[in-house]
């Protein structure tokens, strides 16, 4: 009797989890990224990698974590920052395409030259902010073990002053 309630009970939740295994292929993939950043302080477009892990807790909502690296190309600014973030995200499905939507929470750390008013080199200043970020994407799954993955995230970093940052963040992506 506790099976034929617990079938009824739980249904259409094992046979959403049977359906998203069967489309996704999985439900757990990690990601190395390459990423290009507007890092909203000083002039050079910031270059660096990133990685990401997602976790599919239904047929559209899972959950992901990331993290970038994205630093001065030529060095001369003496920029870099670096983010860790987690949160949820919504994922259509069409045939091997699944675009996604997320809303990102996590901690930056940036690192930027003395402000340029002050005589000498002085310190290079190295604060941690948390962040806010909302983006979106699309996930192609090119083979059942294979997929290529496209991102843009716009960050809002509050209490940097004088009015905080908004990094914007583009990352192209393999997972194997």
């Amino acid at each position: 009797m506790s099976v034929v309630v617990a079938t009824l009970s739980f249904g259409t939740l094992l046979f959403a989890q049977a359906k998203t295994h069967r489309v996704e292929g999985r439900r757990f993939a990690s990601w190395g990224l390459i990423n290009l950043a507007g890092p909203d302080y000083g002039h050079n477009t910031l270059r660096g990698f990133g990685a990401y892990a997602t976790f599919d807790l239904r047929y559209h909502w899972g959950v992901e974590a990331s993290f970038h690296q994205l630093n001065d190309p030529d060095g001369k600014e003496n920029i870099y920052e670096r983010t860790y973030e987690i949160g949820p995200r919504y994922v259509l499905h069409f045939g091997p395409l699944a675009p996604y939507a997320k809303l990102m929470v996590g901690r930056g750390v940036i690192q930027f030259p003395p402000d340029p008013r002050h005589s000498g080199d002085g310190p290079v200043a190295n604060l941690a902010y948390t962040i806010w970020g909302g983006g979106f994407g699309a996930d192609y799954h090119l083979t059942s073990s294979v997929n290529l993955r496209a991102d843009y995230e716009l960050q809002q970093w509050h209490s940097f002053p004088p009015n905080g940052l908004t990094p914007r963040v583009l990352s192209f992506g393999v997972s194997l």
